[in-house]
């Protein structure tokens, strides 16, 4: 069974889905390219209300030091970039050519697809928890973000994060 919680954040409501252990995912309502659920069961389950205290510590604008149970459902080649996305610490950014290197390293190839990690960030189905908004472009741009580039600045705002070199360039056009 999945059950939902309806979370109220700074930077948009957020749609919390758990099954009876795990956050399954998370998303910005309205803006999930997936399809929603029309009979949705609303219950606080013991995991929904670990990412909930999960989120309220961070949008307090502090690392929660914890990350809640989560099971998110994903591609063998998915699942280990969403692992690396969870290494990625409080406040700092890494690059999709980064972590190509990371996933070419782990596979044992020579490289890996900056576009195809990328791809695979883009379909994160935790987000903020699983912190994609974490991932730019290379020489440190800022690029897409499936909920838009304001809200992942306001993300990176809210973690103290550097984001001189994204406005630099934003300046320059």
């Amino acid at each position: 069974m999945e059950y939902f919680y309806d979370y109220k954040s700074p930077v948009g409501d957020i749609m919390i889905k758990s099954d009876e252990t795990c956050i399954t995912g998370l998303c910005f309502k309205g803006q999930s390219d997936k399809k929603e659920t029309c009979d949705k069961k609303y219950k606080e389950t013991t995991a929904i209300k670990e990412a909930k205290k999960w989120l309220d510590i961070y949008f307090s604008g502090k690392n929660p030091e914890f990350i809640p149970a989560i099971n998110p459902e994903g591609t063998e080649f998915q699942k280990p970039v969403w692992k690396i996305l969870l290494e990625i610490p409080y406040g700092k950014t890494t690059t999709y050519g980064e972590i190509a290197g990371k996933i070419a390293e782990i596979k044992n190839v020579s490289r890996m697809s900056a576009q195809a990690v990328g791809g695979a960030v883009g379909k994160n189905p935790i987000a903020i928890i699983i912190p994609c908004h974490r991932v730019v472009g290379k020489n440190g741009n800022m690029t897409g973000y499936a909920y838009g580039i304001d809200k992942k600045i306001s993300l990176l705002a809210l973690e103290g994060a550097d984001m001189g070199k994204f406005f630099e360039d934003w300046e320059s056009r």
